[in-house]
Order: structure tokens, then sequence, then C-alpha cells
């Protein structure tokens, strides 16, 4: 079969590969309808980070049709149209009792396909639990809008949860890419009262205020934190996601964050291995009240049929984020120097198979 994967360390091409087999009767092969290219697949193919396995299979964010199931899989079968979580816990390991659902057995457990198992870049892909790691679509959700409830939706959404969103809460949040768009829907739903954005892309800007953000700073023009505490009249934001920046913009959260209550949860990548810097005088010298989280998306089956069910009965349309379509698999290269350069015109991509 056809597949794309990494070659090697900044090289990602079209390979022949063999086709997955089951590897129990509780797995399912699945054969993608439509793709989306991250800038997790950009990281894993030209940044930081650890050592992929050989001849890596990419991707990981997909709804595709159930090829063939194994014989203990109840709720699926061949033909059924899914959404397929970007992360898949090991739901096998005791720790997913102690509700460890992120990292159960090692660090980063469920943060594999595409970065660690073969991914869905292929004609065909795995997956284990298929009871627990396949999410049926609800009638009248669409691909584009599942598509984008497996990685953007959950991830933006779990920076929201993490926080403790309250109503009346305001929120800043740092980055208006689609995880920051997603954050701020989050925030809306969760009942937040002003929600403040820091970005400049063109494309998201009038997607930032479908979505729910008030007030929007254009960090090329203003400084983000003189702006924040003025638009809080100094108090500060009750919690700051973090979406995007570089590595001093966890200092920008600590000085743009309530002391006593104020909470931080970074979901961006931080590329390398040198220490974070965190400011003395904002974090009250160690002591200021403020809470930071480090986050990755939620996964599973439950987990993305709920979020399909806001789709479908809170008038929220993720799959408006997606600015770029392809039909083709060979298109995929295509998508991932889009996301790897990211004009002012991009968000998402989408490969239709």
């Amino acid at each position: 079969m056809k597949a794309f994967i990494l070659e090697s360390p900044g090289r990602a091409v079209f390979e022949d590969m063999p086709e997955p087999v089951l590897k129990d009767s509780y797995s399912a092969i699945l054969k993608p309808v439509a793709v989306s290219v991250c800038t997790s697949d950009v990281n894993t193919v030209y940044g930081s980070g650890s050592r992929k396995p050989d001849r890596l299979i990419l991707g990981h964010e997909a709804v595709a049709e159930v090829y063939k199931t194994g014989s203990g899989v109840r709720d699926f079968k061949p033909g059924d149209l899914v959404a397929v979580p970007a992360m898949t816990p090991d739901w096998r390991s005791p720790e997913i009792q102690e509700g460890n659902f992120l990292h159960a057995g090692r660090a980063f457990s469920s943060n594999a396909l595409g970065r660690s198992i073969p991914g869905v870049f292929a004609e065909y892909f795995a997956v284990d639990d298929a009871d627990a790691s396949l999410a049926k679509i609800p009638e009248n959700v669409s691909a584009d809008d599942a598509l984008m409830c497996v990685d953007m939706v959950t991830t933006g959404f779990s920076g929201i949860e993490a926080a403790d969103i309250r109503f009346g809460d305001t929120v800043v949040i740092i980055g208006i890419g689609a995880v920051g768009l997603m954050a701020a829907a989050g925030a809306r739903l969760h009942g937040a009262g002003r929600i403040i954005a820091a970005g400049t892309r063109k494309v998201s800007v009038p997607l930032a205020f479908k979505y729910g953000v008030n007030d929007i700073i254009n960090y090329k023009e203003k400084d983000i934190k003189t702006e924040v505490l003025r638009l809080t009249e100094g108090r500060g934001a009750d919690a700051v996601i973090i979406c995007g920046g570089g590595d001093d913009v966890l200092c920008l959260a600590y000085d743009i964050v309530r002391y006593g209550i104020g909470r931080i949860v970074n979901l961006k990548h931080f590329p390398g291995d040198e220490a974070i810097p965190v400011p003395k005088f904002s974090s009250g010298r160690g002591m200021g009240g403020k809470t930071l989280y480090m986050e990755l998306g939620m996964g599973g089956r439950v987990r993305l049929e709920r979020l399909m069910r806001v789709v479908k009965y809170a008038d929220f349309n993720p799959g408006c984020m997606i600015t770029h379509k392809f039909c083709g698999f060979e298109n995929i290269a295509t998508a991932l120097e889009l996301m790897r350069f990211k004009g002012d015109d991009v968000i998402k991509t989408e490969v239709i198979f």
C-alpha cells in the first residue's frame, strides 16, 4: 500500500509499505476518507524531539471507513464511517483506573498515532481497542466538523477544562491558530465572560470573533501585557491559555494572570531541551498563587462522541477552520508544506481520499 512516511529527519516521502494486520480480536483496520495535517506532523518531520521509529507512517487526524474488525469488536463493522481520536490511550493499562489517560504505562503513551506507531497517512491503518478508540459520527455532523474534533477541538477544550473556567471569567488566549480558536470556542461554551485573544493571522481574526472572542490584540502593533492589564483595569485575567508564542510566553502568562486564583494552561509545543523561564516577580517569587498546567488534548471514543454532540446541538462548526482542501492522497505532501510555512491564509488543511 502507499503511505506517507518519515524517511529521515527533515524528509517525508511516499513509499510502498506492508498493509497492517489485525493485532488481536479487539483491533480494527480502517481506510482514510479525509485527513488533516497538523503542526505536530510538521514538528515530527522538521522539528526536534525524541527519535522516531524508522520509516514511520505519519498522521494522526482522520475520518475513516472501517475496513476490517477483529472478532471481539462489538460496536463497529466494515463500512461504518468513524472519527479517529488523535490521542489513543492504552486502555488496558492499570493506570487508566487512576485517571491517567494520557500517560498510562509510560510518558505520552496516548500520543502515539503517527509519532511512535504507524499513523493515518496511508491507504490503510490500524487501531487498537476499536470499541474504545473509534467514535460514531452523529447524523447531520459533517466529515469536516468531525475531522476538526479529533484533535483541534479536543485540545482547545482540554485547555479550558484544565483552567476550570467559571461563569463570567476573563480569559486570555495567546495565539489564534486552530487550537487557540477552539480554546476560544470552548471558553465561550463554558460560560466565560470576556475573551481576549492575541494574534495577527488575517484569516483567523473573523473566525476568532465567530467563536466568541470579544477583543483581539495585534501583538505586532501593541504590547500584550500592557493591553491585557489595561482591558482588565490592572487585575489581569482569571485564566490564560497558551496556544502559541516563543519560549518567553510563560513569562508573559505569569505577567497577565491574576494573583491568588489565576490559572495558566499551556497547550503549545516547546522545541528543544533547554529550560523554560518563569519570572520571579510576577510569580510572586514562587508564592503568587498562580497555577500552571501543561496539557495534551484528551482522547478516546466517549470524549470524541461528546464533542461531536456539541457540534450537533450547539450551533458549533469547527470545520470552518479548514482553509485548504485537496483531493487525492498525493496532496498530503502539499498540505504538509502549507502547514510548515503557514501563511496568513492558512489555518487547517484537509485531504480527501
